[in-house]
């Protein structure tokens, strides 16, 4: 395969979309509509790919900040498509090869797709080949005007189209490849004689056929690749078929995923081999889960890494968290960012963490609260127990040592170390260092007044 470079148009707005957020970044299962043709692009080889950007140009330029492969140009005025390559070419002066079009809300398009158009057209010695579709509706969409040899003639675009055109139900999808040193020495030969008064790429087929070059259209397998985002109903059908094609890898790599219809995976998951995935569970941020841990239904976990053999029970909530082997977490549990738990660790109901180190073996198993804290090995933490880490200005540490036994209703006000085999007693404020081995209690004492409700009466 020839050196390939991409041109990505992103500047368009998306008005349709009634948002403050320019369209191309938008999310669909988990990441920016725009990040899809990008990583196809990558796959392919192509290299550099230039983005070309207009509405927020510098929320989508610094979505790429620091990719070597990435260079962005600046479209001031949407005056089209044909307009928008126009801008592309100072950024790829001197390239001399086949140069990959695509658009920035097109996150179904398969890098196989891509590879078979470019492999056809080099292989054709073609000037300009475009990707399509065949649709049973294909209103809306530019149609792909062909010769008796099947060589494209023309695209017209839906407003321009005669009633015979408007039959067609070929339809252009915007994905072409076209020789570089022909796009770019007859790119300003595109005019605006149309309906929109807009300077249209198609118009360059045009431009080849009158010139005797090759024009050729390569028709998609799955015409749902070709699907553009317009709008928020066609963003959630990109998602749900985006999952859908997640879930589907994933189960084919050995994962059980009970409802893969009700379960929303994103883009960039990893899961290991015999884990069990039940409904209604979200899953996204770069997580990985690792071999034979079961999720249970209504989990969301985000952004953490999940060892072998771990439970994540219903209704838990997890963010930016560690949990080494055979962790147990839930139900009803919260572990929020830094919350590392190493193996054999339990959490139960209603237990909230954050930036916690909890040692092997260790347990919170009930209506607790941890945060900012150290604690050691094979510790048990009693119900009711929290960590008063925070004084209104600043965070403080509590370090509870091995084998330290917390018991209910326990405060602990940190800056405070509770030290190893040491036992803190139900009930007790904890303001000063508890030593090793020992035992600590604070209480109010107990005062019983006989016969106090019968004179009440």
């Amino acid at each position: 395969m020839d050196h390939v470079a991409a041109i990505l148009l992103a500047a368009g707005k998306g008005t349709r979309m009634k948002s403050g957020l320019v369209k191309v970044l938008h999310p669909a299962a988990g990441q920016p509509l725009i990040d899809y043709p990008v990583a196809a692009a990558r796959t392919v080889g192509a290299k550099p790919v230039v983005l070309v950007a207009g509405h927020q140009a510098e929320a989508v330029q610094g979505h790429y900040r620091g990719a070597e492969d990435i260079r962005c140009v600046l479209q001031k005025e949407q005056l089209g498509t044909g307009h928008a390559v126009a801008c592309a070419r100072e950024a790829l002066a001197g390239f001399d090869g086949t140069v990959l079009i695509l658009c920035g809300d097109t996150p179904l398009l398969r890098a196989e797709t891509l590879e078979r158009l470019i492999g056809f057209h080099q292989a054709q010695g073609a000037t300009v080949t475009v990707l399509t579709a065949a649709l049973d509706d294909p209103y809306g969409y530019g149609r792909i005007v062909r010769d008796g040899s099947g060589a494209v003639l023309r695209i017209v675009e839906q407003k321009d189209a005669d009633p015979e055109e408007q039959e067609i139900r070929e339809i252009n999808s915007g994905i072409y490849c076209m020789d570089a040193a022909f796009l770019f020495g007859n790119i300003d030969s595109v005019g605006s004689d149309n309906a929109q008064k807009e300077f249209y790429l198609t118009d360059l087929v045009a431009v080849a056929v009158q010139k005797g070059l090759t024009c050729l259209a390569l028709e998609s397998d799955d015409p749902e690749e070709i699907m553009g985002v317009n709008d928020r109903s066609q963003l959630a059908e990109a998602a749900r078929i985006l999952r859908r094609r997640f879930n589907r890898e994933l189960m084919l790599s050995g994962v059980t995923i009970i409802d893969p219809d009700q379960t929303y995976i994103d883009r960039g998951v990893v899961i290991g081999p015999d884990t069990v995935i039940h409904p209604n569970c979200h899953i996204g941020g770069k997580t990985i889960i690792g071999s034979g841990c079961t999720i249970d239904n209504g989990v969301t976990i985000s952004g953490c890494r999940i060892a072998d053999g771990c439970h994540i029970k219903s209704g838990s909530v997890l963010e930016d968290s560690e949990l080494h082997e055979a962790v147990a977490v839930g139900p009803m549990a919260h572990l929020r960012p830094g919350t590392v738990l190493h193996a054999h660790v339990k959490i139960g109901n209603f237990v909230e963490t954050k930036k916690i180190v909890m040692g092997e073996g260790s347990k919170a198993s009930h209506l607790t609260y941890l945060g900012d804290a150290e604690i050691g090995r094979d510790v048990n933490i009693g119900c009711g127990t929290i960590t008063c880490n925070y004084d209104g200005v600043n965070k403080h540490r509590t370090v509870i040592g091995d084998r330290a036994f917390i018991g209910s209703d326990v405060q602990l006000v940190a800056p405070v170390t509770v030290g190893r085999n040491s036992l803190v007693a139900a009930g007790t404020t904890v303001t000063n260092d508890v030593p090793p081995d020992s035992l600590a209690i604070s209480r109010v004492p107990q005062v019983n007044k006989d016969g106090w409700r019968l004179k009440k009466k």
